[in-house]
């Protein structure tokens, strides 16, 4: 099926609306906008009215490299660097135990199911490429599936990857629900910052004329257009720094500056870049994808389905004998499963402006973490 740019966009943008009248407005206000964005992103994907992964649009990969990072530079843009005091070391060492907890999952499922029928020759780079996805992201799954080619596989990849997709959308929505759940059940302090409030209303009611939405505008695409360059550039140079960390530092730096940030708009363009960037999520959630692949899927969703209950399962067993901030332990599940971009929305959607940042810091951590962690767990299983 042919789908029209333009006609996705009109449906991304409905899929926002919906999910903030929704909250607004009905019983499911006590749902977070976020949640029902994904929600409404699979359904109607897999109803067939937009694109889902296997068919997925240039719209949907324009939204993954612009609009997830501009979300980002956005947000930072209200970050104070004492924030980081307070929460940046017992994020990083929760997404620390996260990344253990993932290897152990990938350990655990290899040998819950017969890999060896399922995987054949690429069970330990599928095990390597796990835990690099459940490390930090997807960028991590793609570097070690191209070192030992397992993308000639059709199949067993096409189905691995539709099972990531899938999982790490329920996952966002589990992570959703986890500080809630878990401050019921074993309530914890939470790290706060003195200026960390609610800026919901404060989003709502800022006003953005022409003049101050083209400067920030300006201002964010120019860095992102920076960022990208210096990436490149650096990288010709044989120094490998991702992109998304020269973007927080320039973010960052300019967050400090009080005519920075007396220009209205950021909070809104950044929450609005978020909806849409978890939209398309929710779209990559594919059902009959999966079922397509044929005998195995049951066992590939079954495989990839224990390594992130492992993973969650561990790091919310660390979280209670720590006593670590439920957010913190939520937060940086996401940032090890779905990376930086999610890591950050989780950190919006659960009103904790003070985990933006170190919330960015563990997901761009993940990105270079999770593919040495990938490789090291392929060879030591003899890929």
């Amino acid at each position: 099926m042919t789908y029209q740019p333009l006609f996705i966009l009109a449906v991304l943008f409905m899929l926002v609306f919906v999910s903030e009248w929704l909250c607004k407005h009905t019983f499911l206000k006590h749902i977070s906008s976020s949640l029902l964005v994904i929600i409404l992103g699979a359904i109607v994907a897999n109803l067939e009215l937009i694109p889902s992964a296997s068919d997925s649009s240039p719209i949907y990969e324009g939204i993954f490299k612009y609009v997830a990072p501009a979300s980002i530079f956005f947000l930072l843009l209200g970050v104070n660097l004492k924030e980081l005091r307070k929460a940046g070391i017992p994020m990083l060492v929760a997404f620390v135990l996260g990344s253990v907890g993932t290897m152990i999952g990938v350990i655990v499922a290899l040998n819950m199911i017969d890999y060896e029928m399922i995987f054949g020759a690429n069970s330990a780079a599928i095990a390597g490429m796990m835990t690099g996805t459940y490390t930090g992201g997807s960028a991590n799954f793609n570097a070690v599936a191209l070192h030992y080619e397992v993308f000639r596989e059709g199949a067993v990849y096409t189905g691995v990857v539709v099972a990531d997709n899938i999982v790490t959308a329920i996952w966002m929505v589990i992570t959703l629900t986890i500080p809630i759940v878990m401050q019921k059940v074993r309530p914890h302090t939470s790290i706060l910052s003195d200026d960390n409030h609610d800026s919901e209303l404060e989003r709502e009611t800022e006003s953005v004329g022409p003049m101050s939405l083209a400067i920030i505008l300006f201002i964010g695409t120019g860095v992102l257009f920076l960022s990208n360059f210096l990436s490149d550039w650096l990288s010709g140079s044989g120094v490998n720094i991702p992109s998304i960390l020269i973007l927080t530092t320039i973010a960052l730096v300019l967050a400090q500056f009080k005519i920075i940030q007396a220009i209205p708009g950021a909070k809104l363009l950044g929450m609005f870049a978020i909806y849409l960037f978890l939209a398309v999520v929710g779209a990559f959630c594919e059902i009959g994808a999966l079922i397509e692949v044929g005998s195995n899927a049951l066992d590939i969703f079954l495989f990839t389905t224990i390594i992130v209950l492992i993973h969650g399962l561990f790091l919310l067993l660390c979280g209670t004998l720590l006593k670590s901030d439920w957010s913190i332990i939520a937060i940086a599940s996401q940032a090890n499963i779905g990376g930086p971009s999610t890591a950050l929305a989780l950190a919006k959607s659960v009103k904790r402006n003070d985990l933006i940042l170190p919330a960015i810091l563990a997901g761009s951590l993940g990105a270079g973490l999770g593919t040495y962690l990938g490789f090291l767990v392929a060879g030591l299983l003899g890929a």
